[in-house]
This record gives structure tokens, sequence and C-alpha cells, in this order.
């Protein structure tokens, strides 16, 4: 072993000692290092908040209001994607709302039809997922039914696709339609697949009942279960009409119930506001995205 003066060794051992610090700092730093996180809330628009204007106007809308993600619903020539969609159409409806910038969440292309057979209702319902993932969108909402006769077909229909649904990596959800979302989650419940869940619509709830059913107390249990919202508020007689936070859904106590049930992060979607021309729309569907905003902080 080489003979080392004390100078030497000192010299050495404090340069090494500085290049293990610096180097065990360096892999620290790079190991502390989080990868982007995504937004917890997806806060978005559907094209039926401006009316029945052509969805490219309504995508205009949602860009000079400040959203960043998109639910396809309804415009001028009713659903905007559905069934009986051509598949160049829904296409090209992606890329209008990939060229915005925009990212679609969710596609309310409203329901599939058992009324003449269970095989139809199927092909109806397939037809709805191919032209959704053409389109671009991770979930579906269908529209709960209202006829007591149809409703086993209706949900069998939704059992025999969640796994098609599933290989086009697509989520199909229910929406309350003329029901509360209690009975919805029982049917969400019933078809028992990991590809079918819960949205909800604090809005429809009011008004389906005629004011009668609360939303605070409707969603108790179902936070688990969902997969997005539609922002919609209510005020009597029945009116849905309006910008949320003004009317009777207590948005701020309804997200604290769900997210205590489990409903931590999704697409939170706003659906109407008050009417008026393109302006006015624009104008209310900034306040609402900002009074969201407010409340998911």
């Amino acid at each position: 072993m080489k003979n080392v003066s004390r100078r030497e060794f000192i010299k050495k051992s404090t340069l090494g000692g500085v290049l293990l610090a610096t180097g065990t700092g360096a892999l620290l730093n790079a190991c502390s290092v989080k990868p982007k996180s995504l937004p917890k809330w997806k806060i978005g628009a559907y094209t039926r908040l401006w009316g029945n204007r052509y969805y490219l106007e309504a995508l205009d809308g949602m860009v000079e209001a400040g959203y960043k993600y998109v639910g396809l619903s309804t415009h001028e020539k009713g659903r905007v994607v559905d069934r009986n969609s051509t598949s160049e159409f829904a296409a090209k409806v992606g890329e209008e709302i990939k060229k915005r910038g925009l990212t679609l969440v969710t596609n309310s292309g409203g329901s599939h039809d058992v009324s003449n057979s269970l095989e139809e209702g199927i092909a109806g319902l397939k037809r709805l997922i191919e032209n959704s993932a053409l389109c671009g969108a991770p979930v579906i909402q269908i529209n709960a039914i209202h006829d007591p006769l149809l409703m086993d077909p209706f949900y069998k229909a939704i059992s025999e696709c969640c796994d098609y649904a599933a290989e086009k990596n697509m989520l199909i959800t229910i929406k309350p339609h003329g029901q509360s979302g209690a009975f919805c989650l029982e049917q969400v419940k019933k078809v028992n697949h990991e590809n079918f869940k819960l949205w909800y619509d604090p809005g429809n709830v009011f008004h389906y009942s005629f004011g009668e059913t609360d939303p605070l107390d409707d969603a108790i249990g179902i936070g688990g279960h969902l997969a997005g919202m539609a922002i919609k508020d209510f005020q009597l007689p029945r009116d849905v009409n309006l910008t949320p936070g003004t009317g009777m859904v207590d948005f701020p106590k309804l997200m604290t119930i769900l997210e205590d049930d489990g409903f931590i992060g999704g697409s939170l979607v706003v659906e109407l506001v008050s009417q008026g021309d393109f302006a006015h729309l624009t104008a209310e569907a900034i306040k609402a995205r900002k009074f969201i905003e407010s409340i998911t902080a």
C-alpha cells in the first residue's frame, strides 16, 4: 500500500466527500422529481349550453369561455353524435375538437332502442359505441328510460355491450332522465360490470320530481360509482335554464357529499346556463366555469 502524506490524505478525503455528497444529492433530487399530475377535476361544457346552434359554434364558444374539456350532446340537428351518425361525420367531430385544442371527455349520445327487440337495441348501442370511439370519446352517457316494460331489455343490452365498449377503451354510463340517481345506481349494481358506471345530474333529479327530490338526499351513497356529473341547476316551477349556482342545487354541499362517498376526481360538465344570445351564453358559461372552479379548488 502506497504511503500517503497526511496533507494528501485530507485533500483526497475531502474531495471524495464532496463528490459523494454531490452525487448523492443529485440522485436524491432526481428521485424526488414527481411526474406531471393530471387534473383532479375536468371542468367542461356541453354543446347544449349554446342552444340550438351548430356544434362548431358551441366549440368556439367553449374556447372563448376558457374551457378545456368538451361534452358532446345536442345542437341544431339533434344529437351531435348518436347511433345514426355516419362514421365520417363522427371522425370529423373529433378532428374539430382537437383542432381547437380541446379534449373530449364524454358523448351524451341519447339511448338505444329496445322497443322492437333486444337484438336491435344491442346493435344500436354498438353503433353508438363505434361512433363515439371515432370522435374520441372515452365515456358515453345513456339517458335512463321511463317505460317499466322496456327496463329489463334496456339494461340487458347495456350488459351485453360492456365488454365491447371496453375493447374500444370506452366507459358506459347511465344518466338520470326521469328517475333518481339512487334508482339508476340500482341498475348499475344489477348489471354489475366494471365498465358500467353512473353519470349524475342534480338538475334532472329536481326537474323530474317537480322539485320534491333534493339531490343532497338522493346523492348519498352514489359517489363511489360516479364517472362524472352534468352541472345543471334548477328552480321552481320546472326550470333548468339557469346558470349553475343561482338555483336550488347546493353544489358546494353536493360536492362534499359525493367526495366523502368516493367521487374524488372526474368530469364536471356544465350543461345549461340562463338563456340569451351567443354573447350572453358565453358570458354565463364563464361565470359557471369560475363557480365550479371555486368550489373544487
